[in-house]
């Protein structure tokens, strides 16, 4: 089955700039949080919400105390006026593009217009509008109410920002004929516009149309009703516990969209069920190897041969002797350090992988003791290679271990109290961890030092692994800012982030070929582009949409450490 996924899936600007502000609220605000209603349609991020004590406020009381959010679709003046009045402390979150629409219809309700405001009668963004219209506001949620509506001298026709793009165009064909001096403005969000105009065209070519969304969600439903009226088979679900396998076992290719209301966390769990469906058809064998390669990813043991493999490149690119055991201890230490990781993770986990959640919940125990025993025997074997290398792997675990521990006091009142509490501290922790077992303690272990050729390595491998980490931050930033973890994508934004992770795969292509070519490091360099350009390849593919958040993209990332070591391990036969 062949998934494609909408680009325009998931939160618009206005809900993630809303998520955003009421997740920034209890850092920043005294008293109980409150939004001023649902923040937005979606039960999945209401409840989370609800999890972290952010309650919703349905009736203003006579007197309140607190901060109160008002939610993404607005309210009218009058509500804003009485939340302050009853003492509470006021957040605006509504969407700037619905600003803009009460903004325009304030305007003219006060040069005396009549307002048609064309949308869901109940929905709670046209009661907003409705509080800026005044007297003379009026809903039309279909051409009948259109018609009935007698004719104003002068009156506005705006949209709700999330509306159907067809059916406010038929209201501006209506007003042209009947009305021409009616003032028309085609307020539907460019998001919501280019949301409906690719679920058309996702449609034309998908055998089948998944919407995902909260049934609340007028934008969502919207999506739903334009992709049955292209004639495939569509289902609405919220989440991936609603797909029915058998409605899509026929289908060859599957399209994905989302409403606006949709986190991403929801979007990859419908598409990792949609990705096993296929395996679960296919037989006893077929499913026996995706769950097998599942439970290589999870446990981090492809992780830890990929970190092997580096660790082998790296030796061959020194000219050192390939000595196994420092290629085991670098597998070791990155499988300890990454299992501990994972199990001290859960909570991000539960929105990034809940799979993998389940998994480390299911098996704590049995992870524990291999996190325990691979890092024991990595240092065993730091040990038997050298002073040197046995102290700088025992720092190195320290700090891995107390990566989540409080190192400040409470008393002491300072923000950052543990390593993980350091701004974007996780990727570049990481990073280095990797290159120096990859390419440090070889060169401590054979020639006792550190020379030019294993500080180049050194940095080569340090931007190769900068980039895969920063790019599963990519992934998995939903749920990192839910639970406050400030990794790279959360400070610099998803494209920054992307942007950056792509010039230091161009660096560290660029130090291969220099390195190579100049004979610092071994010719092996040159081969060994095909790396950075396969992990280019891979990103690419997804920026692009076709790859999609799964157990293949996962096993395409950490393959390409794999893949170095292979190269490193034929190149003498080449040579």
């Amino acid at each position: 089955m062949r998934l494609v996924i909408a680009k325009t899936a998931g939160f618009c600007m206005g809900v993630r700039r809303a998520v955003e502000m009421v997740l920034s609220a209890p850092g920043q605000c005294q008293g109980p949080i409150y939004t001023y209603g649902p923040l937005i349609h979606n039960p999945q991020v209401l409840e989370m919400l609800r999890e972290k004590g952010i309650s919703v406020l349905d009736e203003i009381p006579a007197r309140g105390t607190g901060t109160v959010l008002i939610r993404a679709h607005g309210v009218p003046p009058e509500t804003r006026e009485q939340l302050e009045a009853a003492g509470f402390t006021v957040i605006d979150a509504t969407c700037p593009r619905v600003i803009k629409v009460q903004t325009i219809i304030r305007k003219h309700a006060g040069q005396g217009y009549a307002t048609l405001i064309i949308g869901d009668r109940d929905h709670p963004e046209v009661t907003g509008l409705l509080g800026y219209a005044g007297a003379f506001g009026r809903v039309v949620s279909r051409m009948a109410d259109l018609e009935a509506l007698p004719a104003f001298e002068r009156a506005i026709i705006v949209a709700q920002t999330t509306q159907n793009k067809n059916f406010f165009d038929a209201v501006q064909r209506w007003a042209a004929e009947h009305h021409p001096h009616y003032k028309v403005f085609d307020t539907i969000c460019d998001s919501t516009a280019r949301r409906q105009a690719e679920v058309r065209r996702l449609a034309e070519t998908a055998d089948a149309v998944v919407v995902v969304g909260g049934r609340s969600s007028g934008n969502t439903r919207r999506l739903a009703e334009i992709a049955a009226a292209s004639g495939k088979p569509t289902v609405h679900v919220e989440t991936e516990a609603e797909l029915d396998p058998d409605f899509l076992s026929g289908a060859r290719s599957v399209a994905v969209t989302a409403g606006a209301s949709t986190p991403n966390w929801i979007i990859k769990r419908i598409c990792r069920r949609l990705e096993t469906l296929p395996v679960e058809r296919g037989g006893a064998w077929r499913h026996l190897c995706y769950r097998f390669q599942q439970i290589l990813l999870r446990a981090n043991t492809y992780v830890a041969v990929g970190a092997g493999g580096l660790c082998y490149a790296c030796i061959q690119l020194q000219r050192l002797d390939p000595v196994w055991p420092l290629v085991l201890l670098a597998a070791l230490y990155v499988q300890s350090m990454h299992v501990l990781n994972n199990l001290t993770g859960q909570k991000e986990d539960r929105y990034n992988d809940p799979g993998r959640a389940h998994f480390y919940q299911s098996h704590r125990f049995a992870l524990a003791m291999l996190a325990l025993v691979s890092g024991g025997l990595g240092l065993l074997m730091a040990f038997q290679a050298g002073i040197e290398a046995f102290i700088v792997l025992a720092v190195m675990s320290l700090l891995g271990l107390s990566y989540n521990l409080n190192l400040v006091p409470a008393r002491a009142g300072w923000r950052i109290r543990r390593i993980r509490d350091l701004p974007g501290s996780k990727t570049l922790l990481i990073a280095l961890a990797w290159a120096i077992v990859a390419a440090i303690l070889p060169a401590l272990a054979q020639i006792g030092r550190i020379d030019a050729a294993a500080w180049v390595v050194f940095a080569i491998c340090a931007l190769l692994v900068f980039a895969r980490t920063a790019f599963f931050d990519i992934l998995d930033v939903q749920g990192d800012r839910i639970v406050g973890k400030e990794t790279l994508p959360v400070m610099m934004g998803e494209a920054a982030t992307m942007r950056l992770l792509q010039a230091a795969l161009v660096l560290a292509a660029a130090g291969l070929a220099a390195g190579g070519l100049w004979g610092l490091i071994s010719p092996l360099a040159l081969l060994l582009l095909a790396c950075p350009l396969f992990l280019y390849l891979v990103l690419a593919a997804y920026t692009r949409g076709r790859i999609h958040p799964g157990v293949r993209l996962e096993f395409l990332i950490e393959t390409h450490f794999v893949m170095a070591g292979a190269l490193a391990f034929f190149w003498p036969l080449a040579t």
